[in-house]
């Protein structure tokens, strides 16, 4: 897989994902979300950029937010976990690794893409079976995206959302779609039109990234 830099692009949405080492179980109670989420908040005082969307899953986590000057999305998500971490392992009284190395991402295209991904995050623990509508996990973005909770953790979305955000997000995806989603996660490649993916990828040296898998170029 290619190693995209970390030194993330000025202007762009990103969607960002990590997972426990070797895809344990990082929230094993109540008490692990709500840490996260207070440091989520702590970080955000300290590297103020917006965050559109997020979810945290059982052994994972999603963020869809902004690199904006001199705001550096790379050194929120650091700050986060380094924190995180240590918060962690004291009080489980363990030591060690608990996050995957480096946490993957990808740039989202400023249209109904990021709408589609923002759907995609929100409606994770839909798609696994944890609940049966996004409005009922708590540790997403969902109910400040639907106002059902004041915003606190995100910002308004430079997309208006659809009018049932909840009825949007549950809808079940066709195979298609969530396999498009899932390349651009794997493969940390760009995600909207081809035009713009096509793009994004020469001004920031991704094209082995929406290659078509196969031989190698000669």
């Amino acid at each position: 897989m290619p190693r995209m830099s970390r030194q993330l692009a000025d202007g762009l949405i990103y969607h960002v994902i990590n997972r426990g080492n070797d895809k344990q179980v990082v929230f094993r109670k109540k008490w692990d979300y709500e840490v996260f989420l207070e440091l989520m908040g702590m970080a955000r005082e300290r590297y103020p950029l917006k965050v559109f969307a997020y979810c945290l899953m059982p052994n994972h986590f999603h963020f869809v937010a902004s690199q904006d000057g001199d705001i550096s999305l790379s050194s929120w998500i650091q700050w986060l976990m380094t924190t995180h971490v240590r918060r962690y392992n004291r009080h489980y009284e363990r030591s060690g690794h608990l996050w995957q190395g480096r946490f993957k991402s990808f740039p989202v295209q400023d249209d109904e893409h990021l709408l589609v991904l923002m759907r995609y995050v929100e409606g994770n623990p839909v798609r696994s079976g944890l609940v049966s509508t996004a409005r009922d996990w708590k540790w997403s973005s969902h109910g400040e995206n639907t106002g059902a909770v004041p915003r606190n953790l995100t910002d308004v979305a430079p997309r208006v959302l659809p009018e049932n955000w909840t009825r949007y997000v549950d809808v079940p995806w066709t195979t298609s779609g969530l396999d498009c989603v899932r390349e651009c996660v794997n493969r940390q490649a760009p995600f909207g039109s081809d035009v713009w993916r096509a793009k994004i990828s020469r001004e920031f040296n991704l094209e082995s990234t929406i290659r078509p898998r196969g031989r190698p170029r000669k």
